[in-house]
């Protein structure tokens, strides 16, 4: 599963990053398949029912996921995510091809790619 921010570009970053896994021969979690694509909506505080139909699906596909692939852009839903992923002992891989200005998404992940083949590399060691 790939993780990160949705709302500017950051639904299309996981969306090329899923392709370019997918490319690799890796599966992938479709999070955003069948209408799940909510980056249209910029305030959620009047939405309560979706937002617990949002959460009920992506930890649902975290059961799914054996591991998560996190882009580093800050985001609530991937630091949340993140944490439920390694309580459950999932494998998290960080990528990033930029420095990253936080320890928190490094201390939470089992591994940090960056760049594309070594994130490759490195999914094929814990899979």
């Amino acid at each position: 599963m790939v993780c990160g921010p949705i709302g500017g570009v950051g639904l299309d970053k996981i969306m090329k990053m899923q392709e370019f896994l997918e490319s690799k021969g890796f599966d992938t979690v479709k999070q955003f398949s069948k209408g799940k694509d909510y980056s249209n909506i910029h305030d959620f505080r009047k939405k309560t029912t979706l937002v617990k139909k949002i959460i009920k699906h992506d930890l649902e596909c975290i059961q799914k996921a054996d591991v998560l692939v996190v882009l580093p852009e800050p985001s609530f839903g991937a630091s949340i995510e993140m944490f439920i992923a390694k309580n459950e002992k999932k494998k998290v891989i960080l990528f990033s091809s930029r420095p990253v200005s936080s320890p928190w998404p490094v201390g939470f992940s089992d591994a940090v790619a960056t760049s594309k083949s070594e994130l490759v590399r490195k999914l094929h060691k814990m899979l």
